[in-house]
């Protein structure tokens, strides 16, 4: 068997290595035979010692990890063996294609030029760029920092909250109840003074509600008049 002569400047690392075996014994880079794969890995190994070639780390790491995925498939549960031969196959892969697009780039790379330094152009006042909301958030949140973020709400934030008046609805069933045995039927609108606030005018809703459920009071077809339901004796 013929051996290999490997110069340095030719080989890059145990990628390299794997990725010449499997294409000079035709193995399939997606469904890796280790076992064969490892035999021929070592054989290389041993051409490079008897060549004087230094072997580094990467190397013997290499060697190491195809020993142990090896080792790993001959349990009768390889579920981790696959996950591992997944790994290394998207490895290599990932790495041929590197080399595919670094061939490319350097045959299209001409050395022969001669390099400048950019001209200073005046700088522009208006900002012309768009950005969408997200975009305008996030360097928000950015420049506020991840500190300023975590901090907790000022107690201003919640004044339009903590201000507004709140009306209980029992207190509007004892109002609505003392205007109808004053006078009874009322006016629908009456309970409902244009002065009242938004919750003023709630609570009175949901006591009437709350009345009209339990039989104490009526309101007529037409929803104008409001009356209290008297029992008979």
């Amino acid at each position: 068997m013929s051996k290999m002569i490997y110069k340095l400047a030719e080989f890059e690392g145990p990628l390299d290595l794997l990725l010449q075996l499997i294409s000079k014994h035709k193995l399939n880079i997606h469904d890796i035979k280790i076992a064969e794969l490892l035999e021929q890995y070592m054989k290389q190994m041993e051409i490079m010692k008897e060549n004087n070639i230094n072997i580094t780390s990467e190397f013997l790491e290499m060697a190491a990890r195809l020993i142990y995925i090896k080792t790993v498939s001959l349990l009768p549960k390889n579920e981790e063996a696959e996950k591992l031969k997944e790994e290394l196959s998207g490895q290599l892969i990932e790495y041929r294609e590197c080399k595919k697009i670094a061939s490319v780039l350097f045959k299209n790379l001409n050395l022969d030029f001669i390099s400048r330094l950019p001209l200073e152009l005046p700088q522009a006042a208006t900002y012309s760029r768009m950005h969408t909301v997200t975009e305008l958030l996030k360097a928000y949140e950015n420049v506020l920092g991840k500190d300023e973020m975590k901090l907790p709400p000022k107690i201003e934030d919640f004044s339009a909250i903590i201000s507004k008046k709140i009306v209980s609805v029992f207190s509007k069933v004892i109002f609505i109840l003392r205007k109808l045995y004053k006078d009874t039927p009322i006016d629908y609108g009456t309970l409902f003074p244009n002065e009242n606030s938004k919750s003023d005018s709630v609570a009175t809703f949901l006591a009437l509600l709350e009345l009209i459920k339990n039989k104490k009071i009526t309101i007529s077809d037409d929803n104008s008049l409001v009356s209290l339901v008297r029992k008979r004796r």
